[in-house]
């Protein structure tokens, strides 16, 4: 938020005095001009004193708007004491409007107040309304926005009774607009804002408009439109670099952002170089802020150590600021941050209730509800039914209006209260209630990386119905329960990212980085610094894609997965508790049965992982362990279901979508498909079978087996589209595969932990990714990536999955064959030449993979490809 103002330009001064004033009325929009007008104007005052006051107060205001604090207080400082001295008292007075902003900025809001005040006999006017318009920033910043909302009312007032300003006015509702989201008016907020927009450009200050949009992108938020929000922060940036002005607390507010719908380690990075930023500033009150966004991230990240330390340093430091808004938030976040280290107190209860407290004075709506939950879920625990109730009781009252994250809290408190009554039927009722506003929340983000990351909001819901469920001992409500846990982003219709020449441009830019950085390491550096700006331009342009209203694909119950499963078994995983269970359907009947740890399955997961890749490249003699691992796993996970003995689909959870399922012993000899959810697979199992379409094989470069791959595949399907060399670059490979009846590529693969969105298969100009594949039209029906690590996804709350497997199978892709472990590059041409033989011969995608796996039990790479969909 900024209140850089400054007195406009009166066309009867000449000289230095002149130049002072152009210098104050730049100091904002072209703060490096203003600076050099201003010093220009200092040089040649010679005892001016007003020359020189207006020219210590235009620099002042150009230190605000770079973020040079010291500088600019320093010199507002000069500017008042040079004022006074020559009794110029409106100057002074003027002067002290913008230190008092300073002042506040670094943590001495009592002082700051004390300076308006002082100021405000002094001025009439335009000037007076302006004056008034800063002490409702500084109330802002300290959170109390009813008494900044009356105080921007009295500001605007007092210039309407003035006769107006321009550019007042516009300053006045781009300042407003921040108290009017914050107190739930966004038609308010946006009705300042486009005013605002168009005080500035009528009045030639077009780089005032980054405040605007920064703005915007705040009120997005609150009101929920993630994309709007992202799209008007990104718009900001532009106009502030252009202007080059300091964007303030933009990247914290952007920060804030991504962390609604889960982008954590983005969110992360942006808060820890925020706070080491305003610590070198010594921007006090900026870093209370990016301190408390640190907080969050970390307990999103499960950090809750680094979250109660930032988050007590943060309501301390707010505290000493007399800022009681800040440090309730603060303590807000140190009573999560407890909570989630396992401490339950009595002293811990009492301390929540305070913290409701502060919350509810200070305005915290959203806060002081989840404090409300904490505090009646510990009550609960300490055996204090009555303050529970009590707590429970306020929350579903309060949040039933407002954006997703309220609502969704209300019914959580209804279900807790509920239960508290007895009332399970009632509690399962709320659950629901709740999940369907997170899942309309999720259909309105567009792009896939958005609405995965968004299901982490949904998760203490489905996992209280989910419990439910499991205590009422009704199979087919945990099926369904399973089905609202397990990727229900994917469900949604991918929206195409948009199709503009930027996005294209800017795709195109990172494959040919890819290819630099591989002729050689001489330009690495800067090449990787090109690659990470290009790569997050593509995520802010396909994170702008709009979304759709609703899911189109269903829930399929017990009999609508008999159907399709015919003589197969669908087995379902659950984590509940830290232990795993499964839903099995088989034989048209639907069971529950109890596993083991989900701690013992992963340490066996990442044995055998461990082993397996090991044999594969031939180190050592990892045989044994591997098949000895192999067998524990599925004593673990497949020997105590009732499994019969035809195919197998399998609807993995947390860490075992990472599982080579092929290794296990009862997977062998068997067609085993696997799916992100019952759901996605019922959809693939019973699409329309579909008529023609090309068969589309691709060798990418580098694969020394790749070329004679494809040229074998080509030869088995007469007429196929054959790319191989130059030709399989990027968009004709994906111009091919759009509408395919089935696409083989035969490529380097490269799983990107950091960015899974980038995961990609390499071509001959480049990689192509996630982002890539997210513009077809149509996709291929069957797909067979060979490559290393090509069926890998990243996985997130909710069994959320991002890589290139989900995508092709969120955007309809029936089958696919890939790989979920490295394989050397001459290993699978032999095994995908025989799954081809089969598949040609008839067989379903996953029966003709288990007849080449036992067709070649000492391939290497036999048990690292698995399939995926309806198979």
């Amino acid at each position: 938020m900024a209140t850089r103002h400054r007195k406009r330009a009166q066309p009867a001064m000449t000289g230095p005095l002149a130049k002072a004033v152009a210098a104050a009325d730049l100091a904002f929009t072209a703060p490096a001009k203003a600076r050099a007008l201003a010093e220009a104007a200092l040089a040649e005052a010679n005892g001016h004193a007003e020359a020189a006051a207006v020219a210590e107060h235009a620099l002042g205001i150009a230190g605000v708007s770079t973020g040079r604090l010291d500088d600019a207080e320093t010199r507002l400082r000069a500017a008042v004491r040079l004022a006074d001295g020559a009794g110029l008292r409106e100057r002074a007075a003027q002067t002290r409007g913008v230190l008092g902003y300073v002042l506040t900025l670094t943590g001495r809001t009592a002082e700051a107040l004390r300076e308006l005040d002082r100021a405000m006999p002094e001025l009439t006017g335009p000037a007076a309304a302006r004056l008034r318009m800063q002490r409702a920033v500084v109330l802002t910043e300290i959170s109390r926005f009813g008494d900044a909302a009356a105080e921007f009312a009295a500001a605007l007032a007092a210039l309407r009774a003035a006769g107006g300003d321009a550019l007042i006015e516009a300053t006045i509702r781009t300042n407003r607009s921040i108290v009017l989201a914050r107190l739930g008016d966004w038609r308010g907020a946006e009705d300042d804002l486009r005013r605002a927009e168009a005080g500035f450009a009528v009045t030639g200050h077009i780089g005032r408009t980054a405040m605007v949009w920064q703005n915007r992108g705040l009120a997005a938020t609150v009101r929920g439109d993630v994309p709007a929000a992202l799209t008007a922060y990104d718009e900001a940036a532009a106009r502030y670099h252009e202007a080059g002005t300091d964007p303030g607390l933009l990247p914290i507010e952007r920060a804030e952002t991504l962390l609604s719908v889960r982008l954590i380690a983005e969110a992360r990075e942006a808060a820890t170089d925020a706070v080491s930023e305003y610590e070198r500033r010594r921007n006090a009150v900026d870093l209370v802020q990016a301190r408390l966004v640190l907080a969050k991230v970390a307990l999103l990240d499960g950090d809750p150590g680094t979250a109660l330390r930032e988050a007590t340093l943060a309501q301390r430091s707010a505290a000493r600021q007399r800022r009681p808004g800040w440090a309730a938030l603060g303590g807000y976040l140190a009573l999560r941050a407890r909570r989630d280290s396992g401490l339950r107190t009595t002293a811990m209860l009492r301390f929540g209730q305070r913290t409701v407290t502060a919350l509810t004075d200070a305005g915290w709506v959203v806060a002081a509800l989840d404090a409300r939950l904490i505090v009646a879920t510990l009550a609960l625990e300490l055996g204090r039914p009555a303050v529970a109730e009590a707590e429970l009781t306020a929350v579903g009252r309060a949040g039933r209006g407002g954006p997703a994250e309220l609502r969704a809290r209300a019914w959580h408190a209804t279900a807790l209260l509920r239960l508290v009554h007895g009332d399970r039927r009632g509690a399962d009722a709320a659950v629901r209630a709740g999940v369907r506003v997170i899942d309309r929340f999720r259909a309105g983000l567009g792009a896939s990386e958005l609405r995965a990351h968004a299901s982490g909001h949904a998760s203490e819901l489905t996992g209280l119905g989910l419990r439910l469920a499991v205590e009422r001992g009704h199979p087919e409500a945990v099926l369904r329960w399973a089905e609202l846990r397990h990727a229900g982003a994917l469900r949604l219709r991918p929206a195409r990212p948009p199709d503009d020449e930027g996005l294209a441009a800017d795709l195109a830019a990172v494959r040919q980085i890819a290819v630099d950085l591989a002729a050689g390491p001489g330009r690495a550096p800067a090449l990787l610094r090109r690659q990470a700006r290009l790569e997050k331009a593509v995520r802010d342009r396909a994170r702008h894609a709009p979304g759709v209203s609703t899911s189109d694909t269903p829930i399929p119950g017990r009999a609508e997965l008999a159907a399709a499963l015919g003589p197969a078994t669908l087995v379902e995983y659950l984590e509940l508790a830290g232990r795993l269970s499964a839903l099995v359907v088989t034989g048209g009947r639907l069971r529950r049965c109890e596993l083991g740890p989900v701690a013992e399955a992963a340490e066996r997961l990442d044995e055998l992982r461990f082993a397996l890749r090991r044999s594969a490249f031939g180190l050592g003699s990892s045989g044994e362990l591997a098949a000895r691992t192999a067998r524990r796993l599925d004593d673990l996970l497949l020997a105590p279901l009732p499994l019969g003995d035809g195919p197998l689909v399998i609807v993995p959870t947390g860490r075992l979508h990472e599982l080579p399922w092929p290794a296990l012993p009862g997977c062998r000899g068997r067609p085993v498909s696997l799916a992100p959810s019952a759901a996605l697979w019922h959809r693939a199992a019973t699409a329309p079978g579909g008529a023609g379409g090309d068969h589309v094989v691709v060798a990418g470069p580098g694969l020394p087996h790749a070329a004679a791959e494809v040229a074998a595949l080509a030869r088995r399907y007469p007429g196929a589209r054959r790319l191989t060399g130059r030709t399989a670059r990027v968009e004709p490979v994906l111009a091919a595969l759009d509408g395919a009846a089935l696409g083989h590529i035969a490529a380097h693969g490269v799983f990107r932990t950091d960015n899974p969105l980038f995961s990609a298969l390499r071509l001959a100009d480049g990689p192509l990714t996630v982002y890539d594949l997210e513009r077809l039209a149509r996709p291929p029906r069957q797909v067979v990536l060979s490559g290393c690590d090509s069926g890998r996804s990243a996985i997130h709350a909710g069994d959320e999955l991002l890589g290139l497997a989900s995508a092709l199978l969120a955007l309809g892709t029936t089958s696919l064959v890939a790989t979920v472990l490295p394989i050397p590059d001459d290993a699978g041409r032999a095994l995908m030449l025989r799954h081809h033989r089969h598949l040609a011969s008839g067989l379903t995608p996953a029966a003709a993979l288990a007849r080449a796996q036992s067709d070649l039990p000492d391939s290497p790479a036999a048990t690292s490809y698995v399939c995926y969909g309806a198979g």
